[in-house]
């Protein structure tokens, strides 16, 4: 259920970069407990950004899709906050940052 809660996340992009979140780095913790609740707490590249009201629902409701889920729940914070060093080497590549 892991592998198909991470591929949910790589399907949400930050409309302002080609780029999902999760390869972004956006996703800092996801716990799923024996109820199957997944509790996700995410940041934004900027404390600023246009969709952050919407970024969560976007997130929950591509887990929720997720055979198996019970409930979703995402949770913004910006401690610590994000930095470009957070992304993959996929994402890096992908924006020509090497």
């Amino acid at each position: 259920m892991t592998d198909d809660i991470i591929e949910a996340l790589k399907s949400v992009y930050d409309p302002e970069i080609p780029v999902d979140i999760y390869e972004l780095g956006l996703i800092y913790k996801v716990d799923l407990s024996d109820d199957r609740d997944v509790a996700i707490e995410m940041t934004l590249t900027a404390p600023g950004c246009p969709v952050a009201g919407e970024m969560p629902g976007w997130v929950e409701d591509a887990v929720r899709k997720v055979e198996g889920v019970k409930s979703v729940r995402a949770a913004l914070t910006f401690d610590p906050p994000w930095d470009a060093s957070k992304m993959s080497d996929e994402a890096k590549l992908a924006l020509n940052m090497f």
